[in-house]
């Protein structure tokens, strides 16, 4: 970094922080914890900030907003660290970290959980398997409940229960003034509104609680087809979504298989569409929801069998694996049609990066769709279908290829897509043009909120909605 960066580390007095009663740890640059601590799950992400304040509890938190407000420093919030634009550190400034804040407490009588904000979905659902419950949020495991909430929140139950930001019932606030705060229904009723799809904007979200629901055991995999088949594969998928039950929730990806010693050789490395997801419903009626998509084909490989809800939360971990290079590009799009699946099928012909995933999903005719559009800050459930492009790649070198690949596939799809774009997919580097794809209309509403609560925008590294007074 720059001897200006380097000068300032100097001056940042962080025993200011100590004597206000912070009992976190606190990491400055020089700790041997600190390349490790500023390290996110997108590794072309290569920021330092002068500090990071590793909190315990909303009182800490709180502390480090005040301390980094009355020093004029950029401020990050890190949940888990795996949103691919790199939002939870920062150059320069502090970061508010909540990886110490991980306490769960489930009262499976009423059916909620309570997580704090550093916990990802996979340990709040290994928190609920003992009870028979699982929570709506996260194809992925590592995925952080604070980050995929606050933008949306689709994972494998959407389709049967919703977004988790949609079974959210209140959350702990830090306000940019210091304050702790309560939102619910009832509490700050406009602040509940915009944190549910308006991101990390607002305040810090120090724990969550959620509705939660029976899911045991359920029928989860994938089958996979060979790409010279991904066309038709889709199709057909897409073609059995129009009458799919709402306990289904599958997707189709475009992936390369790992060059595994272990896999039958022609499926060693080899470039597949698969068609998986859940089943969260009585296994049985999940084998007969499932049969004609299991039978088409027939597959190459049927990975689908009944497994614990926790297990199928963990079970597409392997195709994000932190560690790598990433750049993302995500919209809704008008509808699923032959041209489209044409379009996607060809680029990934030509992909340059063999760890690259897409993903086409689908929420349509189900709970999700059923939530009012005007009853949360997230927006665009008029659009059933989306696609995501998850470039990723293990050469820093090889960034400039991917990206123009990436770029290349969205302007292609430029015909199919709808104005319209699910936050939390976003690559970073979208500006005014994604959050007007994010949020349409409401775009409005939540900068006046923003203004209420946070009008010197000091949570600003985000996909940042400026203050109405400042617009």
């Amino acid at each position: 970094m720059t001897n200006n960066v380097q000068m300032e580390n100097a001056m940042i007095d962080s025993s200011r922080l100590r004597q206000a009663g912070f009992r976190g740890e606190l990491i400055e640059p020089g700790d041997p914890r600190y390349d490790d601590a500023r390290t996110v799950f997108n590794v072309s992400i290569d920021r330092r900030p002068l500090l990071i304040a590793r909190c315990v509890d909303a009182d800490d938190v709180s502390r480090t907003v005040l301390f980094a407000r009355e020093q004029d420093l950029p401020l990050a919030v890190r949940g888990t660290g795996h949103n691919v634009a790199g939002y939870a550190v920062c150059d320069g400034g502090v970061v508010i970290d909540l990886s110490l804040m991980k306490a769960i407490a489930v009262d499976s009588s009423a059916r909620t959980v309570r997580a704090q904000g550093g916990c990802n979905w996979g340990e709040v659902n290994d928190a609920l398997q003992p009870f028979g419950l699982a929570a709506t949020g996260g194809f992925v495991s590592i995925t952080g409940v604070a980050g995929l909430t606050l933008g949306g929140g689709f994972g494998w139950l959407v389709r049967k229960h919703g977004l988790a930001l949609d079974n959210l019932q209140s959350a702990e606030i830090v306000l940019a003034d210091g304050r702790t705060v309560n939102g619910s229904s009832h509490e700050n009723e406009d602040l509940f509104w915009a944190i549910r799809g308006g991101g990390g904007n607002f305040g810090v979200v120090t724990s969550f609680e959620f509705r939660v629901y029976p899911a045991g055991t359920v029928l989860a995999g994938i089958v996979l087809h060979p790409a010279s088949a991904a066309a038709d594969a889709i199709r057909t998928w897409r073609d059995m979504e129009m009458e799919a039950p709402e306990e289904s929730t599958i997707g189709a990806l475009l992936l390369h298989m790992p060059d595994d010693p272990s896999l039958p050789p022609a499926l060693r490395g080899a470039p597949v569409a698969g068609l998986g997801g859940v089943y969260a419903g009585p296994v049985e009626e999940g084998e007969k929801a499932l049969r004609a998509l299991r039978e088409y084909g027939p597959p190459l490989v049927d990975k689908f069998a009944p497994m614990p809800y926790n297990e199928a939360q963990r079970m597409a971990d392997a195709l994000w694996p932190p560690g790598l290079h990433g750049y993302w590009k995500s919209s809704y799009l008008k509808g699923l049609d032959d041209a489209a699946i044409a379009v996607v099928v060809d680029a990934f012909a030509r992909v340059p990066s063999r760890q690259t995933v897409i993903v086409v999903e689908h929420y349509g005719n189900s709970a999700w769709s059923r939530v009012s559009e005007s009853a949360t800050a997230f927006g665009h459930r008029e659009w059933p279908w989306n696609i995501v492009v998850t470039s990723a790649w293990s050469d820093a070198g090889d960034a400039e290829r991917n990206i123009a690949w990436t770029r290349e596939l969205m302007d292609a799809l430029l015909p199919y897509r709808a104005p319209a774009a699910y936050v939390n997919y976003l690559g970073g580097d979208e500006g005014s043009a994604g959050l007007q794809a994010a949020y349409g209309s409401k775009l409005e509403r939540l900068a006046a909120i923003k203004a209420k609560y946070d009008s010197a925008n000091l949570f600003r590294q985000n996909p940042n909605i400026v203050p109405a007074a400042q617009g």
